[in-house]
């Protein structure tokens, strides 16, 4: 039987007083801008954060025969091809759920049926307000759909559930967001407690 905790009560602050924004430089992904801030206790400071343009992205966890469906990509942040789960933008108009099943069909070419929300995450809370859908997607039809935006076809490969811990030994295995991700399915499922 769980211990009943007394968990202390997280009261709501109130933000600081923004005295100005000024844009600093704008890219095709974001804008980069600088928030001068007042605390409520008189000290002001100069942030810099990037401001995303779209809607916030999606990443999926895909499961089909009791197996994680995986994609190799180039990822330029890192140099190197990552593995990892289907992901990307939402697109204006889209929501999370359409983006969700566009991503699947656009990089792993299934459509799936039912999906479930595992959480919103945000990538680097102090300086950037960019913000994910954590997806699960289950039982998957092959679906033919247009091409992605990707610059070359994606290495997709399927991963058994249960050899879960060899997936996190994996070092192209490292997203941030794709770890969170399978922690919240592997619980969801009942795998992990």
């Amino acid at each position: 039987m769980k211990a009943n905790l007394d968990l202390p009560i997280i009261e709501p602050l109130q933000g600081p007083q923004v005295i100005a924004t000024q844009p600093l430089l704008k890219t095709r992904l974001f804008n980069i801008e600088q928030q001068s801030l007042c605390f409520s206790n008189g000290v002001t400071a100069d942030y810099e954060r990037l401001v995303s343009k779209s809607d916030g992205a999606v990443l999926v966890v895909p499961i089909i025969n009791d197996a994680f469906v995986l994609i190799r990509e180039w990822s330029a942040g890192v140099g190197r091809y990552e593995l990892g789960f289907p992901k990307g933008k939402v697109d204006p108009g889209e929501t999370w759920q359409d983006a969700a099943v566009r991503e699947c069909q656009e990089e792993i070419g299934f459509r799936p049926r039912r999906l479930h929300l595992l959480d919103k995450v945000c990538l680097a809370a102090s300086y950037m307000d960019h913000h994910t859908h954590l997806v699960l997607a289950q039982y998957l039809d092959v679906s033919v759909s247009d091409a992605g935006d990707e610059p070359e076809p994606l290495q997709t490969l399927q991963w058994p559930i249960a050899r879960w811990p060899e997936l996190l030994a994996q070092a192209e295995f490292s997203e941030g967001r794709a770890y969170a991700a399978l922690f919240l399915t592997l619980t969801h499922l009942g795998k992990i407690v």
